[in-house]
């Protein structure tokens, strides 16, 4: 693991933005793991929500973004597990301060709310 490793998930109402973040992240120099969704078809937000927040959860990787359509139920998902501190953010100020005094470890975003 490296500090640049990220992983992101999303279900379908966050697919969109997903793959638009993915070559940003990129050019950011983080290694993008992508554990899906891979299309906009209707997908069950616990289920990717899980398989980014266990990861970070167990240690494996030290952040993450996670998408579905309002980012309340990847929030909820998330922050189950033991370690996560998962945060729904719709502004940049919002996101800041989350990391700055929250120790915020997942950023949640919301698909229909977020342009790419």
């Amino acid at each position: 693991m490296t500090a640049e490793e990220i992983i992101i998930g999303a279900d379908h109402g966050g697919f969109s933005l997903k793959e638009s973040l993915k070559p940003f992240l990129a050019e950011m120099g983080f290694a993008v793991t992508d554990v899906g969704t891979d299309s906009d078809r209707a997908a069950d937000y616990p289920d990717f929500g899980a398989k980014a927040a266990g990861p970070i959860s167990a240690g494996l990787f030290r952040r993450g973004i996670l998408i579905c359509g309002s980012g309340v139920g990847m929030s909820i998902v998330a922050n189950r597990f033991p370690g996560v501190r998962a945060a729904l953010c719709l502004d940049e100020e919002t996101a800041r301060l989350s990391r700055m005094h929250n120790d915020a470890n997942i950023l949640v975003l919301a698909g229909r709310k977020t342009d790419p």
